[in-house]
C-alpha cells in the first residue's frame, strides 16, 4: 500500500460539486453512487479526525449570465436547472463544521474564498474528490498545484461523463501534480497513529 503521508493538522477535504444535479449524471468508469460512497467515507474520516472538510457545489443565475460563454468547439450549452440542482446530495452532508463553497465556473479557488479559508486554517495539503474528474477536479487541482498546495487524489471517489476522460486525467495529469490512491489507501493512511 501506497502511503500517503498525511499531516492530518494540514490537510483538508475538497468535495467537487456532489450535487443534486451532477450526480444524477451518467459517469465512468465508476458510477456516481459509488463516488458518493466514497466521498462520503472520506468526509466522515476527516470530520472524525477534526480535519475540515469543504463541499463545493456549482451554481449560475437562472439566466445564465453569469455562465463563460467564450468561442469553442464544444462549446457548454446552458439549460435552466431544476430547483434542487445545487443541492449537495444528503450523503454528504452538509454536517455541523462543513464548508459550503460555492463557485461560478469549473474550478473552486477562482472567484471564492477557498484558498483565503485554506490560509487562515494552515492547510497546506488537500484530499481531492468528485465529479467531473476532467473538469470540476482538474480545474481545482491546477490551481491548487499553482498555489502551491500538496495534493491527494481518491481515484475511486471521483468519475467522469467518459472512462477514458477520467483515465486521462488520473494518469497523465495528476500523478505530476499530486498522488493518486483509491480511497481504502487514505482511508488507512488517516486511521495510522
Amino acid at each position: 500500500m501506497k502511503n500517503t503521508m498525511i499531516d492530518r493538522s494540514k490537510t483538508a477535504l475538497v468535495v467537487i460539486d456532489l450535487q443534486k444535479g451532477i450526480v444524477g449524471r451518467q459517469t465512468a468508469p465508476h458510477a456516481s453512487d459509488l463516488v458518493v460512497r466514497n466521498a462520503a467515507a472520506l468526509a466522515e474520516a476527516c470530520r472524525k479526525h477534526g480535519m475540515p472538510v469543504f463541499l463545493v457545489r456549482v451554481a449560475l443565475s437562472p439566466d445564465g449570465k453569469n455562465a463563460l460563454h467564450p468561442v469553442a468547439d464544444a462549446p457548454m450549452q446552458f439549460q435552466k436547472p431544476p430547483p434542487d440542482w445545487t443541492e449537495i446530495v444528503p450523503e454528504m452532508g452538509p454536517k455541523p463544521g462543513d464548508i459550503v463553497i460555492t463557485k461560478r465556473q469549473w474550478g473552486a479557488f477562482y472567484g471564492t474564498e477557498l484558498d483565503l479559508e485554506f490560509r487562515r486554517r494552515g492547510i497546506t495539503t488537500m484530499i481531492l474528490c468528485g465529479i467531473s474528474t476532467n473538469i470540476g477536479v482538474e480545474s481545482t487541482a491546477r490551481f491548487a498545484y499553482e498555489y502551491g498546495y500538496n495534493q491527494v487524489f481518491a481515484e475511486d471517489a471521483m468519475a467522469a461523463l467518459s472512462a477514458e476522460e477520467h483515465s486521462l486525467t488520473v494518469t497523465k495529469i495528476f500523478p505530476r501534480i499530486g498522488l493518486v490512491r483509491k480511497t481504502g489507501e487514505i482511508l488507512a493512511d488517516l486511521s495510522n497513529d
